[in-house]
């Protein structure tokens, strides 16, 4: 397949996000853009501002701003902490690390911990250290919930039982953004102060909005923060959104867009939600088994609902092996991300996906790594068919 030529038949794109945006959400999308003060406007916004609570699994106020995941990281360091402030972060992987590089440009002392991009945040070491921090110097803990560049998945309700069991007064701040809409995840239940998350991966839209999810303790600690901030205040966003308005101009279209993705994920079910991403991502494991290829994660409780990232054998690039995909089967496959980049692709089965779509996928993997001879055994696609047809709702179970 020539890259400036049209191909037929749809791209697969398995990358985990953006994803594949449904077509509900771009008939919504294709609405003509209306008045941002108008009265149309203010019930689409009261609507939108109660339906994405209900995703967040929480009765506190959500934050949605025209940006992406990266500004919800900046908002939420910035609203809670002042210069100087020191915070714990756990570097799980390729996005912990640049959430952990933003906040030493904004002069917060950030301390990392771990640094296996193979296994989750480790409770007991974070608990471990607030126990050692007598004087309450470290203001947040800074968890990435599911690391997009490795398919590990930290416990957070564990995280937060750490910091109780510490008794350390840090908020904890989490980043969804891989996960939200994909993977359980109960922002009020788990004692979150703020949620980050992005509009483009599990809420099914393009990229180009941005939420914090913010607690009481965390409102409370926005009006103490010294940081420097105008766009990213919470202040006037939480008055205005109060009533049903923004402070400035929202992103209208997406909006349109946001609304009919809350509505699809409430009318499919949350549970249910979870239950299919968590059903396509063992059928990718039962396929990478198959093959005779290695997860990178090596935590079986950390693996992701949303994607799985597959470590190349040793000689074999990853990169040389999803150009096979792209130009062969028009299969766009995820890079591995700086320690990992050559190392290792990733397969995204998160957002609107079905078992068709993932069979897709799963069949121009293992034909491109013929092409590509890569070593594996064949029959990895077949062992995720198999799984998926004897986990299926009609599938008889006597």
């Amino acid at each position: 397949m020539r890259l400036n030529s049209h191909p037929s038949g749809r791209h697969f794109l398995q990358i985990p996000g953006p994803t594949n945006v449904p077509d509900r959400v771009l008939r919504a999308m294709d609405h003509p853009t209306i008045d941002h003060r108008g009265p149309e406007f203010n019930a689409l916004a009261k609507k939108i501002l109660r339906s994405v609570r209900q995703v967040f699994q929480t009765k506190q106020p959500v934050i949605i701003y025209p940006a992406s995941g990266t500004g919800a990281w900046e908002a939420a360091l910035v609203n809670t902490l002042s210069p100087g402030d020191q915070v714990l972060m756990w570097e799980t992987g390729h996005f912990a690390s640049l959430w952990k590089k933003m906040a030493d440009k904004l002069g917060i002392k950030s301390e990392f911990m771990g640094g296996d991009w193979r296994k989750p945040a480790d409770p007991a070491a974070i608990e471990k250290r607030l126990k050692e921090d007598t004087g309450h110097a470290i203001k947040a803990v800074c968890i990435v919930h599911n690391e997009t560049s490795t398919g590990v998945v930290s416990d957070i309700s564990a995280v937060r039982r750490a910091i109780d069991a510490a008794k350390h007064p840090a908020l904890l701040l989490v980043d969804t953004i891989s996960s939200l809409g994909s993977i359980d995840y109960r922002h009020d239940a788990w004692g979150v102060d703020v949620t980050v998350a992005g509009s483009q991966k599990g809420l099914m839209l393009p990229p180009g909005l941005s939420f914090n999810a913010v607690s009481e303790k965390a409102v409370a600690a926005s009006k103490s923060s010294k940081m420097i901030k105008a766009f990213w205040g919470w202040d006037e966003m939480l008055a205005s959104n109060a009533n049903g308005w923004f402070p400035y101009t929202p992103a209208t279209n997406l909006l349109y867009g946001l609304n009919e993705a809350c509505d699809m994920l409430l009318e499919e079910g949350l549970g249910a939600v979870f239950a299919r991403h968590t059903r396509h991502a063992e059928a990718t494991r039962a396929a990478v088994t198959g093959w005779g290829l290695e997860i990178l994660c090596s935590d079986p409780k950390a693996y992701s609902g949303s994607l799985t990232a597959i470590v190349m054998p040793e000689g074999h690039d990853a990169d040389a092996f999803r150009k096979v995909a792209l130009e062969n089967f028009n299969l766009s496959l995820g890079q591995g991300l700086t320690k990992v980049a050559g190392k290792v692709f990733r397969i995204g089965h998160l957002g609107d996906f079905n078992d068709l779509m993932l069979m897709g996928t799963l069949s121009g993997v293992e034909m491109a790594l013929g092409l590509a001879k890569v070593p594996h055994k064949t029959g990895g696609a077949q062992a995720a068919l198999t799984y998926l047809r004897d986990t299926a709702p009609g599938a008889r179970r006597d």
